[in-house]
C-alpha cells in the first residue's frame, strides 16, 4: 500500500479503503437513519465515484458537498477523492450571499446537498453567475426538479468504480473554507498526504486511538477539527463514529452518549460549560467515555477540572487550524497540565517570535509558527494572504502564545485581539479564564474599548449562570475584584457588561468583533 512517506503517488480515499480491507462487516457510522458498516461505505464511494465520472466530471474540477451529517457524507467525500475530483466542504448554516461567493470563488461543477439545504442552495444558485451543473440531492423528500438527481437512486444505478485516480500526494484532494470569523471565507486548499500525517501524528501517536474506539464530535464534519475526528482518524485506525445531524446541543449529546455509548467525544469548551450546567447531565455511570479532546479555543483549567471531577475522564485540549489541518499543539493522555495547551504534537516543530521574526524567551508572549507536513498548500485566489501565513516550511497561525521553561505552552489570546493598557500587554483570554473561575459566571469574552481620550480600557463581556437583574453593579464590582486578586492590577476589566449571549462562529469561537462593533469600534483600534 502507498503511504506518502515511500511514494509520491498517493490517494488518501484509496489509502482509508484499502487500510480497512479486514473491517468490511464491521461497524463504520451511526446516523439517525441507520447504520453503515464498512464494505457499504466503501461499496458507496465507489459508485459515487462512477457517478461523478459518468456525468463528465474530471480530474482536480471541484464539487461542493452541502451536507449535514449523515451517512452520505463520507460517502460523498471519499467518493469524489477516489476520483481525483475535489469535493469542497462547507459550513451548513451560511447565508444565500455566502453560498453565492463559495460558488464563483470555487468553480465548482456539481453540488452534493442534504434536502433540508436544496432551498438555500438553489436561492445561491439563481443568484450566482457560475452554472452549477450537476445536482445530486442527499435524502430527497417528495419529487425533485428533472436538473436533480436522488443520491440513493444514483448511487443504485451505477456500477462501482475499483481504479483510484493515481493521484500525487501533493495533489489537491479537498478544500475547507475558513470560517469566516474575521472576513470572508478563505478556501483552504488541502493535499492528498496531508491527511496521513494528521492521522499517524495525532490520532494514532498522541491520542493512541484503535479500532474498539467509537467516536462522537461535536464539531461537525465540514470543519477541519470534525473532519478529523468523525471521518479520517476513525477511518484511519479502524474505529466507529457517531453522528448527530442536528445542532450539537447538549440534550443531543447527551442522548448520543447514553444510547451509543461512544469512548471518546470531541467537543469544544463552550460544548463542555454548556454540558456541565445543563439539567439533564448525565452521571458518569451512565456513559462510557475514556477521553474526551477540546480545540476551537482554549480550554479554561477551572473547566476542565471540573469536568474532569464529574465524569472521571480527562479533556485533552489543543489547538489546530484550518490551514494545518488538525491539532499541533496538545496535552497528551498521560500528561495533563489543565489551563495549558501542552506541548507539539510529534512531528511538529513550533516557534515563538516577536514582531521583528526574533525568538521570545522563555515566559514571554510572541507570534506562534508552526511546521508539519500537514500544512494547505495556499489559500485559493488569495495570494496575499497565502504568502502572509505560508512561510516557507513555516505556517503563521495568527495566535500568540507563551512557553514555560519546562515546555507547556499557554494561549494568550489570537494576534488580533492583544491589547496593549497603560503599556502593558493583556491577554483577552487571560482574563475569560478568570472570570470564568467565578462561581457566578458561565462564558466571557472581553475586548478592547476606547475611553474618551481615544485610549484603549478592557471591557468584559459576561454571561450569567443565572440572570442578574437589569444593573447589578454590585455583582459587576465584585467580578472586578475578583479579576484583581488574581491578577497583575492592570489587566482587570474596567467595565463589564451583561449578556444573555455571546456572538459566536459556527464552531463555538467568540466573535469579540462583533463584540467591538456594538461601540463602532474598528478592530484596528483595539490590538497591539
Amino acid at each position: 500500500m502507498h503511504t506518502p512517506e515511500h511514494s509520491t503517488q498517493f490517494n488518501i480515499a484509496d489509502y482509508l479503503i484499502q487500510s480497512n480491507q479486514n473491517r468490511l462487516q464491521r461497524l463504520a457510522y451511526i446516523d439517525s437513519h441507520g447504520t453503515l458498516a464498512y464494505g457499504e461505505l466503501f461499496d458507496k464511494a465507489r459508485r459515487l465515484t462512477a457517478l461523478l465520472k459518468n456525468r463528465g466530471i474530471r480530474r482536480e474540477e471541484r464539487v461542493l458537498l452541502l451536507m449535514n451529517d449523515c451517512t452520505d457524507w463520507p460517502v460523498a467525500f471519499l467518493g469524489a477523492i477516489y476520483a481525483g475530483i475535489v469535493p469542497v466542504a462547507i459550513n451548513t448554516l451560511l447565508t444565500p450571499q455566502d453560498y453565492k461567493y463559495i460558488i464563483e470563488d470555487s468553480r465548482c461543477q456539481a453540488a452534493l446537498v442534504s434536502a433540508s439545504l436544496l432551498r438555500v442552495l438553489t436561492e445561491a444558485m439563481s443568484q450566482s453567475e457560475h452554472e452549477i451543473k450537476h445536482i445530486v440531492v442527499s435524502r430527497p423528500q417528495g419529487e425533485l426538479s428533472h436538473d436533480q438527481l436522488s443520491m440513493d437512486e444514483a448511487l443504485a444505478a451505477a456500477t462501482p468504480c475499483h481504479r483510484p485516480c493515481s493521484t500525487h500526494a501533493d495533489e489537491p484532494a479537498f478544500w475547507l473554507y475558513s470560517s469566516g470569523s474575521t472576513g470572508k471565507p478563505k478556501g483552504t486548499v488541502h493535499s492528498h498526504a496531508n491527511p496521513y500525517w494528521t492521522i499517524r501524528h495525532y490520532a494514532r501517536d498522541l491520542l493512541h486511538l484503535t479500532e474498539s474506539d467509537r467516536i462522537l464530535s461535536a464539531a461537525k464534519l465540514f470543519f477541519a477539527y470534525g473532519l478529523g475526528n468523525a471521518l479520517t482518524f476513525p477511518l484511519g485506525v479502524g474505529a466507529s463514529v457517531v453522528l448527530i445531524d442536528g445542532r450539537p446541543t447538549p440534550d443531543a449529546v447527551f442522548d448520543a452518549m447514553r444510547k451509543h455509548q461512544p469512548t471518546v467525544f470531541c467537543g469544544a469548551p463552550t460544548g463542555y460549560a454548556g454540558m456541565l450546567v445543563a439539567p439533564n447531565t448525565p452521571t458518569r455511570e451512565e456513559v462510557s467515555l475514556r477521553m474526551c479532546s477540546s480545540a476551537g479555543e482554549a480550554l479554561p483549567r477551572e473547566l476542565g477540572e471540573r469536568f474532569t471531577a464529574h465524569f472521571g475522564c480527562h479533556i485533552i485540549d489543543g489547538i489546530g487550524s484550518t490551514e494545518m489541518l488538525h491539532i499541533f499543539l496538545s496535552n497528551t493522555p498521560d500528561d495533563i497540565r489543565y489551563g495549558t495547551t501542552g506541548k507539539p504534537v510529534p512531528g511538529y516543530e513550533l516557534e515563538l517570535r516577536d514582531e521583528q521574526g526574533a525568538i521570545v524567551a522563555n515566559g514571554e508572549i510572541g507570534d506562534l509558527y508552526i511546521k508539519g507536513k500537514s500544512a494547505a498548500l495556499m489559500y485559493w485566489n488569495n495570494r496575499e494572504k497565502t504568502q502572509a501565513t505560508f512561510q516557507g516550511e513555516w505556517t503563521k497561525s495568527g495566535d500568540k502564545y507563551s512557553c514555560d521553561a519546562d515546555g507547556y505552552y499557554t494561549y494568550a489570546g489570537r494576534s488580533d485581539d492583544m491589547l496593549k493598557v497603560s503599556g502593558q500587554y493583556v491577554s483577552p483570554f487571560e482574563v475569560e479564564a478568570t472570570l470564568i473561575e467565578h462561581e457566578a459566571v458561565l462564558e466571557a469574552a472581553v475586548v478592547g474599548v476606547a475611553d474618551s481620550q481615544g485610549l484603549v480600557k478592557t471591557r468584559a463581556y459576561v454571561v450569567l449562570k443565572d440572570a442578574a437583574p437589569a444593573a447589578d453593579d454590585q455583582l459587576k464590582e465584585a467580578l472586578k475584584a475578583f479579576v484583581k486578586s488574581r491578577l497583575a492590577p492592570h489587566k482587570y476589566p474596567r467595565s463589564i457588561e451583561f449578556l444573555d449571549e455571546l456572538p459566536k462562529t459556527a464552531t463555538g469561537k467568540i466573535q469579540r468583533f462583533r463584540l467591538r462593533e456594538m461601540h463602532q469600534l474598528e478592530p484596528a483600534q483595539a490590538i497591539i
